[in-house]
Parts: C-alpha cells; sequence; structure tokens
C-alpha cells in the first residue's frame, strides 16, 4: 500500500490505542503488535510524530512505539530487522528539524535518537554530530534547545560504552568538541547572570536551561572522554573554573531568595557542578590531586564556616561533605604501610592533606559536626510526635549517605573520627565530660547537645575502645540517666539504650547482663513509643552478641517476650511490625526450647497478621522467618501449628501463585524445619508435596532445600510417601539427571539412597527407571570420585538388603549389553575393587564389603575368581571400623551401636529434633550399624570352606597376598 493510506491506517490505530476503553484499545494494540516487523512501520511513525497537527496523544505513542523498535529490530542481526535503506532515511529524517514543540516528546525524540547513536555512530552515520553543533550554534531559541537536549543523550550514551575500541571513539570525539562544548557552556553561563542581575526571569529561565544541557555534556565528556585528564590544559581548566562558576552560582541563589522561578534550576545546576567534582575525583583520583586543596577549602568554608549562612541549601552540604569524605577516605591519597613503597602521587596527596588538616581545622570540624549537623532538626521533632514509628524506623542504610544529610554527616564524622582519631578523640571526650551528670529538663538546648554528643561516643565505639571506660560510665551515669521519667527526657533515654546497642558487642563486662536486661523490661513499658521501639532493637543487639548466655537471661524471658509481643500489637507500619518480628525471631532463635511456655499469645496472634499483610510481601517473610524459629524452638508441639502452618507453606512454595517470587526462600526453610522437627506424618503435611514437582523443575539455587525436603519425608514416613509420590518423583529426577552438574547429581543419587537405606524393598521398586543408569556407571568406570561413591553406595544396599532385586536387574542388563550374566557381574565386582579408593565414607566402606561378601559362599567360578579383590577391600574396611581394646588387645567393631541413648546437652546446644531421633532409630536396624563386619567377615569365610572343602578352600586362599591373609587372621583372632 502507499504511504499515505499507510498513514492513515495507522494514525486510526494509534488513536485507538490512546483510548481509555479496553474494547477498542485491545484490539487496536494487537494490530500495532502485528504491524511492528513489516517494513515501512517506522517511516510512517516517524511521519506521524513529526506531525505538529496531530494529538499530542496519539504523538506521544508514536514515539514510544518506535522507541520499542530500536530496541527490538534495529541490529543488523535481530530477527525481522530492519532494512538497510529504511534506517538511512529514518537517520535521516530523525535530525532534518529540532522544532519538537512539546518538551515531553522532545525529550523522548532525543532519547530515541540516542539509541540509534549508540547502535550507529561513527560509523553508518558520521553527519549526526556535525549537524547537532551546527544547529546547537542556530539563533533560533527553540531549535537551538532541542539540539542541545538531543546532544546531551547522545553524548551520555556513547560516554556509556564500555568496550575499549568504543571507549576510544568517545575519546576521538572528546577531543574534538571540547573547546566548542567549553565555549557553549560559558556563553550561556555569563547570559544567565547577566540576565538574572537585569531581572529578566524569563530569558534567564531560558538560558540557565542550555547552561544546564551544556554543563551536562561536558561533564560526560570531562570525566569519560581522556585517559590522561591532567596532561590536558583545557580539562583541568573547566574544572578550576567549576569553583568559580559555583561561588558566582550560590551568591546567585542568596541574590533572587527562595521564591525566584529560576531558583529549582539554580539548585539543580549547583549539584550538577559538584557532580563533575565528585565523579572526577571516583574515576581519576590522580588527575583530581592538583584540585584537592580548592576542593577541601572550598567544601570546608561553606559547609563548617559562617561563609555558607545564606546561601547553602540541604542536598549541596551533603555534596560538599560527600566531597571531603572521598578525599579523607580515598585509598589512592594514602601512603603504603611502607613509606618507600608508596607512589610519588600518593605522598603528594598524603601531604597536602595534611597541610590541610591541621589540628585547628579537624577541631572545628570535628565539633561543627556534632554540635550544629548531629543535633535533631525541628523537622525531626515534630515527626517524633506526629509519626513516631517513620522517626524510629528512619532508613540510614545502604546508599543513604548520597543524598540525604543524616546519614551523610554521620558517614563523614566516622571516616574523619577513623582518620584522625588521635586529634579527634580528646575533642570528643571533652564535650562528653561537659555534660556529665543530669540534664535540666528545662533546657532543650542542653538536651538535643547531649543527644548529639552521645549518638558520636556510639557511632565512633570501636575508634574510642581504648579510651572510654564504659561499664564505668554504665553504672555510674548512664543508668542514672535512664531512670529520668520525665517526658522531655525521652529523648536522652532513647539515645541511652540506642548507645549501648552500638557499645554491647564492643566492650560490656558480661556479668552486667542482668543489669542490662532490668533497664530494658522497664524502658520496654517506656510511655513513649520510639523509646520502646529503640529498646525492642538493642534487645536484638544483646541477644545477638558472641558473649550472650541463656541463663542470665531466663528470669526476664517471660516478661520481655510478653512486652515485646504487646509492642508487635501497638505498631501499624509495616515496617515497623518487620523490625519488632526480627528482634522476636532473634529471641527465640536464642533461648531455643526455653520459649515453649511463653509463646501461646504470638502463636495466636500470627494467623492474624499474615491475613492483614497480604499486600505486604516483606512483612510476609519476616513472618516466615519468626515461624521457622518458632518451630525450631517448639520441636514436636509444634504440630498443633499445622491448621496455620500448613496452607502457609503450601501457598509460599506454590509456583504458580504470584507470591512465590517473595516467598518462596523462606517458605521452603520452613517446610523443611516443619518436617524435621513433625512427630508423625499427617494426610495435610503428604498433600502439600504436590507442590515439588513444579520446583524441581525450576531447578533454581533452592535445588539443594527441595532435597533435603524429599529427604525429610522419606525419615518421616517413607511407605506412604513413597507409594504415593515415588512415581511422580523418578520422573523429576531422571529429567533432572539429563543436564545437571555433578554435586547436583550426587544430591539426586543421595535421596535413592536414602530411600533404600529406610525402604530397601519399596525403595528399589519405586526408583527402578533410575537404576539401569547407575548400574551402567559402574561398569563404564564414572570417572568422578563422588559420583562413583554415590553409584556404589547404591548399589551396595540393592545387593546387601534386596538380593532378589538385584538378580533381576543383573539380568535385565545382561540382556539390554548382550553379555552373559556371569561376565557382567564379574565386570561389576572388578570395577567395585578396582574404586573402593573413591568411597570416603567410613559407613559407606563399610556397606561395600558387607554387599560383597553376601555374594559368598558361591560356587560360580566367577565369583571365585574374584575372591581375591573381595578379601581385600574386607580387610581395607576392617582396618577402618576396628578399634583395639587396648585392656584385653582384642578388636571390636566401633561402627556398631546397640541401643538408643538420649545424650545430654550443654545449655548451648540445640536439641535433636524429630528427624534426628528416626535417624538414629533407622540406624540401629541399619546392617552398617547392626552387623559386626568382624563376625560376618567370619561366618562367611566358614560356609565357603563348608561348601568347597578344606583343600579346595586352601587353594582358593592362596590366590590372596600372605601379608593380607595375615592381618586378617589378626582381626579374626578370638572368634
Amino acid at each position: 500500500m502507499d504511504m499515505d493510506s499507510a498513514s492513515s491506517v495507522v494514525l486510526q490505530a494509534l488513536t485507538q490505542a490512546t483510548s481509555q476503553d479496553t474494547a477498542v484499545l485491545k484490539p487496536a494494540e494487537e494490530q500495532l503488535r502485528q504491524w511492528e516487523t513489516q517494513p515501512g512501520f517506522y517511516s510512517v511513525l516517524l511521519n506521524i510524530f513529526n506531525n505538529h497537527m496531530l494529538d499530542v496523544n496519539v504523538r506521544w505513542l508514536a514515539v514510544l512505539y518506535f522507541k520499542n523498535g530500536i530496541d527490538r529490530y534495529w541490529r543488523r542481526v535481530a530477527p525481522h530487522a530492519l532494512s538497510e535503506e529504511e534506517k538511512m532515511s529514518l537517520r535521516a529524517g530523525l535530525i532534518t528539524n529540532f522544532n519538537e514543540p512539546v518538551n515531553q516528546i522532545a525529550t523522548q525524540i532525543a532519547v530515541l535518537i540516542a539509541k540509534v547513536a549508540r547502535l550507529d555512530c561513527p560509523r553508518q552515520w558520521p553527519e549526526l554530530i556535525p549537524i547537532l553543533l551546527e544547529s546547537v550554534k542556530g539563533q533560533d531559541g527553540l531549535q537551538q534547545h532541542r539540539a542541545l537536549l538531543t546532544f546531551y543523550h547522545v553524548t551520555k550514551t556513547l560516554a556509556s560504552k564500555r568496550l575499549a575500541q568504543d571507549k576510544r571513539l568517545f575519546q576521538d570525539l572528546a577531543s574534538g568538541i571540547y573547546s566548542f562544548a567549553c565555549s557553549l557552556w560559558s556563553h550561556h553561563t555569563d547570559c544567565f547572570l547577566q540576565q538574572i542581575y537585569a531581572r529578566d526571569e524569563a530569558a534567564a529561565l531560558s538560558s540557565l536551561e542550555r547552561t544546564l544541557l551544556s554543563l551536562k555534556v561536558l561533564r560526560k565528556l570531562t570525566v569519560h572522554g581522556f585517559q590522561e585528564p591532567q596532561q590536558n590544559m583545557e580539562v583541568m581548566g573547566f574544572l578550576n573554573a567549576v569553583f568559580e562558576r559555583l561561588k558566582q552560582f550560590l551568591e546567585c541563589c542568596r541574590q533572587v531568595g527562595p521564591d525566584s522561578t529560576c531558583r529549582e534550576k539554580l539548585e539543580k545546576t549547583i549539584i550538577l557542578y559538584t557532580k563533575v567534582l565528585l565523579d572526577f575525583l571516583e574515576y581519576h583520583p590522580c588527575a583530581f590531586i592538583p584540585l584537592i586543596q580548592r576542593s577541601l577549602e572550598f567544601a570546608v568554608s561553606y559547609v563548617f564556616t559562617p561563609a555558607g549562612e545564606g546561601v547553602t541549601f540541604e542536598r549541596f552540604i551533603v555534596q560538599c561533605m560527600n566531597l571531603i569524605k572521598m578525599i579523607v577516605k580515598n585509598d589512592a591519597y594514602k601512603p603504603a604501610k611502607n613509606i618507600d613503597d608508596s607512589k610519588p602521587e600518593s605522598l603528594e596527596a598524603h601531604r597536602i592533606k595534611t597541610a590541610f588538616f591541621t589540628h585547628p581545622t579537624l577541631t572545628e570540624i570535628g565539633r561543627r559536626l556534632v554540635s550544629h549537623y548531629f543535633l535533631l532538626t525541628e523537622e525531626e521533632l515534630a515527626m517524633w510526635e506526629e509519626d513516631p514509628e517513620s522517626f524510629a524506623v528512619e532508613e540510614t542504610g545502604g546508599d543513604s549517605w548520597k543524598y540525604s544529610l543524616r546519614p551523610c554527616t554521620e558517614v563523614l564524622f566516622l571516616d574523619i573520627f577513623h582518620n584522625y582519631s588521635q586529634t579527634l578523640t580528646p575533642v570528643l571526650l571533652e564535650m562528653v565530660q561537659n555534660l556529665q551528670g543530669p540534664t535540666s529538663v528545662e533546657d532543650p538546648v542542653q538536651l538535643l547537645m547531649k543527644d548529639a554528643v552521645y549518638n558520636a561516643v556510639g557511632l565512633a565505639a570501636y575508634e574510642l575502645f581504648d579510651n572510654v571506660d564504659f561499664d564505668q560510665w554504665f553504672k555510674n551515669q548512664l543508668l542514672g540517666e535512664l531512670q529520668v521519667s520525665h517526658h522531655r527526657y525521652k529523648l536522652i533515654r532513647r539515645r541511652v539504650i540506642w548507645l549501648i546497642g552500638q557499645w554491647i558487642s564492643v566492650k560490656f563486662k558480661s556479668d552486667l547482663r542482668p543489669l542490662l536486661y532490668e533497664v530494658i523490661l522497664s524502658l520496654m513499658q517506656d510511655p513513649d513509643l520510639v523509646v520502646r521501639i529503640e529498646t525492642a532493637t538493642t534487645l536484638k543487639l544483646t541477644v545477638d552478641d558472641f558473649e550472650f548466655r541463656t541463663e542470665q537471661f531466663l528470669p526476664y524471658l517471660e516478661s520481655i517476650f510478653g512486652l515485646l509481643f504487646q509492642l508487635l500489637q501497638q505498631v501499624t507500619e509495616c515496617d515497623t511490625k518487620m523490625q519488632v518480628l526480627h528482634v522476636i525471631s532473634c529471641v527465640i532463635e536464642r533461648v531455643n526450647i526455653q520459649i515453649r511456655p511463653y509463646v501461646g499469645c504470638l502463636v495466636q496472634y500470627l494467623p492474624l497478621l499474615w491475613k492483614q499483610s497480604e499486600e505486604h510481601n516483606m512483612l510476609r517473610c519476616a513472618i516466615l522467618t519468626t515461624l521457622i524459629h518458632l518451630v525450631q524452638g517448639l520441636g514436636a508441639e509444634s504440630k498443633n501449628l499445622y491448621p496455620f502452618l500448613l496452607p502457609v507453606i503450601q501457598l509460599s512454595t506454590d509456583v504458580s501463585q504470584p507470591p512465590h517470587v517473595y516467598l518462596l526462600e523462606d517458605g521452603l526453610e520452613l517446610w523443611l524445619v516443619t518436617l524435621e522437627n513433625s512427630p508423625a506424618i499427617t494426610p495435610e503435611l503428604l498433600r502439600i508435596f504436590q507442590n515439588m514437582s513444579a520446583l524441581l523443575e525450576l531447578s533454581s539455587e533452592n535445588l539443594r532445600t527441595c532435597f533435603q525436603i524429599v529427604n525429610a519425608y522419606i525419615y518421616l514416613s517413607a511407605t506412604e510417601f513413597l507409594q504415593n509420590y515415588a512415581e511422580a518423583l523418578c520422573r523429576s529426577f531422571c529429567d533432572l539427571l539429563k543436564d545437571i552438574t555433578n554435586e547436583g547429581q550426587v544430591q539426586v543419587l543421595k535421596v535413592v539412597e536414602i530411600a533404600l537405606k529406610v525402604s530397601p524393598i519399596l525403595g528399589a521398586h519405586m526408583f527402578q527407571p533410575l537404576l539401569p543408569a547407575v548400574f551402567r556407571g559402574i561398569v563404564d568406570g564414572e570417572r568422578y570420585p563422588v559420583v562413583m561413591s554415590t553409584y556404589l553406595g547404591i548399589m551396595g544396599r540393592v545387593l546387601l538388603q534386596n538380593s532378589s532385586f538385584f538378580s533381576s536387574l543383573l539380568t535385565q542388563m545382561a540382556s539390554e549389553c548382550n553379555q552373559e550374566m556371569d561376565q557382567l557381574l564379574g565386570s561389576v565386582i572388578e570395577m567395585w575393587v578396582d574404586r573402593m579408593d573413591n568411597i570416603t565414607q567410613p559407613e559407606r566402606r563399610k556397606l561395600s564389603s558387607l554387599a560383597l561378601l553376601s555374594l559368598l559362599p558361591s560356587d560360580n567360578s566367577v565369583i571365585q575368581d574374584k575372591f581375591c579383590g573381595i578379601i581385600n577391600i574386607c580387610v581395607e574396611a576392617l582396618h577402618d571400623v576396628m578399634t583395639e581394646d587396648p585392656d584385653t588387645g582384642t578388636f571390636k567393631d566401633c561402627m556398631l551401636m546397640s541401643h538408643f541413648e538420649e545424650p545430654k546437652l550443654s545449655d548451648d546446644e540445640e536439641p535433636p529434633t524429630e528427624q534426628d531421633k528416626r535417624k538414629k532409630l533407622l540406624a540401629l536396624e541399619d546392617p552398617v550399624h547392626s552387623v559386626s563386619l568382624q563376625q560376618f567377615v567370619y561366618e562367611k569365610l566358614k560356609a565357603q570352606q563348608a561348601m568347597m572343602g578344606d583343600q579346595g578352600f586352601g587353594v582358593l586362599m592362596e590366590t590372596v597376598d600372605t601379608e593380607i591373609v595375615r592381618q586378617l587372621q589378626e582381626f579374626l583372632q578370638g572368634l
């Protein structure tokens, strides 16, 4: 069809696709999707969005479809790729006129041009940059702005390419256009400053917009465009000019005041200047050395002296502090441990820093950080009153120091304190000294100051280790502060309990713990919510600490646990509930079974919380974690939770339910723990296993837990479980074994081995389809030792505990391989003897010798032929398992277990789970632990002798090495 009729059809579809009515919208979207791969479609879209007469929404949609098309069909190798001819005409059409009237669409077109440039520049599109530069110089205001906008997006995209060749291309581009970019930026900056002081706000705003865009271009060129920027006069000239411009723009902020129409863009530009410095420092620390002095002088004067008053704003202060921090912390600026190994530039940087950070300067910075920046602000205090939960759970982790003032000042304080602790420790200790004793509740300034100083002592706990006797301070000063119950003193109560949390793992005497638990118990009942939440957090740090002793905590457990539970109910925000749940989990985990008497209330509340948190997956994860610890603490009693627990596991591990994306990992952990602690199988517990086959198909990093769950079911109730699920499981395993690592193969095969151990008859029958591969692996001499060892473990179980099945397997394999049965049996025994060294576990080594001995007595010539090898293996295994009784000089089999004894546990050891007990009982019946190898060898040799007669047996024994015979006799003496 010709271009015009194509345009009108596409235009109609796009118009319908902007409709609010889904009946109109859906078919239109489908139609557009089908056209995506049609030749000419993108040319039509280009005509549509370049036509300013059309509806804005339709043009917007046309740009989006075009942009998505670049990602999918622009590369030459893409399926349905665009033809070179069409791409050529599209490239030309994109840069004919920079006159898009609508801002948002102009930005989208600029991004779209940059996407094409990323793929085609400079080779297929050499004219792009020259045309952009030409248009940027133009007189037409709109055209100039749109070209500059595009120039920025293209530069940004090309700067982000990381291959060596692309970097070189970008460096070529940068050196070609750098002078032009600098003069462009200078020109627009000067225009702006003239216009703003002439009070021509509209013109000033338009110039400022261009200043911002040209500065964005320069930032990318400066940071990514030069390999050795310090050798380029223009680059260093520009960076030095940044300081001058920053001063001018900050002064301009003071002049125009907070209500100017330019204010927002002004602040944006100031931040962009600081980003140029920060980026350059990050990417070129050595080239930055000549700028260290200026940067420190600039940042410190604006942030820590009166120079900044009236001109600085929060985001600018954050940037300046980050600049100081990155210079202080930079490894490139530190001499090596051995001074002679240092690079000259490191020594130079270190010299500049040392000259700048004099004793007075450091003292002033340290004091100002604490006494000015650490003070709680009016907004923060208002937030404490109006929204205590948000105040208490303020996010300070991750990268927040890059953007928010409080975490930023704290991080800067820590870095400066760490690097200059000798100077700053006395400063901080003096501030503490000045605040000894209780502070008057009538003196809000002093209260805030004490809060700030205590904050500093908490942050610097590790640095102050040698200079503060925390135990004395706790007893003589801090305990007293916590007794002051006035509501205005809550600032200090909250800060002191936080402070103790910071010091717990640094220095806190063990025998002071009970005193601390008394404090926690009383503060968990504080009238102020923030104090209660902070106290819970300190409790977690205390319980989580290496020095925690359960017996010290037990007297307080009931009351504190009750108060924690109350707090969990009182708080309403999702984040706070999660935080309190983490504390509860931590307590349950540490006191383990001692928690049993006190969890009733929690057990009743969790189902309600689970129901309410349907929209909040992270809170649900916290509930799952709590349940994991709860089940471990309850042991067999956890069966009372099944009505709630099992549906939770069911939902969390069902891959057809959307929440599984968040809940799966914790859900699987909970499922496993539930099985390990289950006293007996229930129909519901068995039914959840229906979720497993889909999980095995995912074969993700959770596979190991899945196998542990399968094993737990086998231990719990092999017969019912295998009868219900082994067939499906066997299918999953066969699929898995096709493409899985050796490590994964071993995991799968271990499940089969456990099934055979627990239930030799049913296990062999149920996993029959997997066994021929194991048999073949043994005969072919599988070359991975761990896999071979597992194969032999499986075959050993079958041979020893289900010999009729072994015979039928041998028959089946013989007909498959077209071999005599005896011949095949001979190969198996030979390989077994040969690869015995692959088996490292003593249990499997003993099992192998029992299994091979079980072939005796035999008149089969093949078995007699391999007799020598069988005896060699038995003697090796006897060396593994026999221990000598020093009193009687006789040997006994150390793997024998006679009865089940409850182990005596120390306080910190975890009691055995129900599954541990099941494994123990199973071991008592396992031939490895119930048959004496010594006795078994003796009986089998006796029987072989009886079958063959003394003379024949004598000939057979002569095939065995005499030294081996001697060792054998030594082991068998006294039988």
